[in-house]
């Protein structure tokens, strides 16, 4: 009979989230992890920092007068773990169901760096791991700090192996690769709607159209690709002179869809001003025929003639070091309870 491999339904969310308010949002996300639930879905995925918000206002004005976004931004940012990752976890549980979420995650050491983190929730409510973007994308660097390839791991899952990125890493061929290498089966990447008719002119759907079709195809993976929408609400806070609001309240621009090892697309993509998940079947087995042409981690390399090095060592702003007498500490080793914090 041989070996089996998982088949399942997985969700991509579309929606937006109640602006810059943590507590609503998650709520919105679990009602829509209920729905999806409700449909099938054993993977459910949300859009790049869903919770609580873009920081779109930095497309719009001088950063300095965006400070006050910011400050609630900052308010109404996650921890990890906090209240709110609780309830998410419940929220999984409930549906039995792994949930990739996008969270503004700030950390206790600090008010004034957050992160551009997916969090990854397994069936049992608990917490598998979470990436921070590698590098934040152009006027980004003004919110987020920079993630370190700790955070870029595939888990085992009973979905597959599972990996994810953030957005404009999904352009990033080396942490693509680092993840294909690790033998992902199922990438989650997601994405921000944007404004439509702002002045960037980037064309963020045909971006999200050619990078998950890429990833798909040159790993023979499934793509579950999240967009969020970026709504009239948004237009309307955000658009507080005329010349704002005409850049900005023409509609948003995204793309959510499941892509399939081949790179076709298998579900999607939706009306980017409409809220609402597609649905798709995923086969890990027709993985198999696929890799049988092009295996980028196996058969279909040079690893003697190109090879990747990934530093797995975390940033930290300090690094306690222990001297002296006290048993099993050396200088240069971390604690037992850092090493449980970062994952080690």
């Amino acid at each position: 009979m041989g070996d089996t491999y998982p088949k399942f339904k997985a969700a991509a969310i579309q929606a937006a989230p109640i602006f810059l308010d943590r507590e609503a949002t998650v709520a919105k996300a679990g009602q829509l992890i209920r729905e999806a639930a409700d449909k099938g879905a054993e993977l459910i995925a949300f859009p790049e920092v869903y919770i609580p918000a873009y920081p779109y206002w930095n497309r719009l004005d001088n950063p300095f007068r965006g400070r006050k976004y910011f400050v609630e931004l900052v308010k109404n940012a996650v921890e990890i773990p906090s209240p709110a990752t609780e309830k998410l976890c419940q929220y999984a549980r409930k549906a039995n169901a792994y949930v990739v979420v996008g969270i503004n995650e700030k950390v206790p050491e600090t008010l004034g760096t957050l992160y551009n983190t997916n969090l990854l929730i397994d069936r049992q409510g608990k917490i598998l791991g979470a990436h921070r973007k590698l590098m934040a994308t152009f006027i980004e660097k003004i919110t987020w700090g920079g993630g370190d390839g700790h955070t870029l791991k595939v888990y085992d899952t009973d979905c597959g192996k599972l990996g994810m990125l953030n957005c404009g890493e999904n352009t990033n061929s080396l942490a693509r690769f680092a993840l294909i290498a690790q033998g992902e089966q199922v990438h989650v990447a997601n994405y921000p709607g944007q404004p439509a008719g702002d002045e960037s002119k980037y064309d963020i759907r045909h971006a999200i159209e050619i990078r998950s079709a890429a990833h798909a195809f040159e790993g023979k993976l499934f793509n579950v690709v999240s967009c969020s929408i970026f709504s009239q609400e948004i237009a309307k806070l955000l658009g507080d002179t005329e010349e704002k609001y005409r850049m900005i309240n023409k509609g948003s621009n995204g793309l959510t869809a499941i892509y399939g090892p081949d790179g076709k697309c298998i579900a999607g993509p939706l009306d980017p001003n409409q809220e609402g998940m597609v649905i798709a079947e995923i086969d890990i087995e027709k993985i198999i025929v696929e890799k049988l042409q092009h295996d980028i981690a196996g058969h279909y390399n040079r690893f003697d003639v190109l090879s990747l090095n990934l530093n797995r060592r975390p940033q930290r702003a300090i690094w306690e070091m222990h001297t002296g007498e006290d048993p099993g500490y050396g200088e240069g080793k971390e604690t037992e309870g850092m090493k449980e914090k970062l994952g080690a």
